[in-house]
């Protein structure tokens, strides 16, 4: 059976600048739609799809993603 995983985002620590979206094998992160308190539009799971690969950990560089393993 494949991994499943589950992508947290901390919305305050995301910058926006989408590496993880470009990362992703199966593209489970988008931009969201909604300003963070930050002022920026962080990157947003869309809540299936997760492989629990952690390219997406991996690569922010403001350490604002964690994934877990289910």
């Amino acid at each position: 059976m494949p991994k499943q995983g589950k992508i947290e985002v901390n919305e305050e620590r995301c910058k926006g600048c989408y590496l993880c979206v470009s990362v992703c094998p199966n593209k489970c992160l988008e931009k969201s739609d909604k300003f963070s308190k930050t002022g920026y539009y962080p990157a947003s799971y869309k809540g299936s799809g997760c492989i629990a690969c952690m390219s997406c950990a991996k690569i922010c560089p403001d350490l604002a993603i964690k994934v877990y393993e289910l």
